[in-house]
């Protein structure tokens, strides 16, 4: 899977939590730059409860389910992510422990953006990295109303 066929999945994406950011193709040039491509096996955690860890992903291949362990009961399952899909965004914005697993279903490619690299872009690009912020943040907006009245944690 390349850069573009992940800007594909991403802008294809129809869901109310997708990531959306102002990019024109140039910036998202820059900014697939700063992504690691990983493939992750049908079973692996990608994300796990209770780690602390800064690195969001975008799914661009597979399918991944986000439940939670120890919640009350029904609050286990969260959601099943499909490609284009973004996960570990909170981490984006603050240190703290992720309160979600998130675990491959199939087998999937993931791009990650980890900490020290959109910090990178940031520095070099700042107008990319706080356009991904933002849709980051509107992200984790969507998300965090959706489960409020479910009260399910944000991954």
């Amino acid at each position: 899977m390349t850069h573009d066929e992940l800007v594909r999945a991403i802008q294809s994406l129809n869901a109310e939590d997708a990531f959306r950011p102002r990019f024109d193709p140039a910036q998202w040039r820059t900014f697939t730059q700063y992504l690691t491509r990983h493939e992750v096996r049908a079973g692996d955690m990608l994300l796990k409860q209770g780690e602390l860890d800064r690195t969001v992903y975008f799914l661009g291949q597979g399918s991944l389910q986000v439940y939670t362990v120890g919640g009350a009961p029904g609050s286990s399952k969260i959601a099943i992510l499909r490609p284009g899909s973004i996960c570990g965004e909170p981490g984006l914005f603050a240190d703290g422990v992720r309160t979600a697993n998130v675990e491959a279903m199939t087998p999937c490619v993931v791009w990650a953006l980890r900490l020290p690299r959109f910090e990178e872009l940031g520095a070099r690009v700042p107008a990319v990295a706080l356009e991904a912020l933002r849709a980051a943040g509107a992200i984790m907006a969507t998300r965090m109303r959706a489960n409020l009245s479910r009260q399910l944690p944000v991954t």
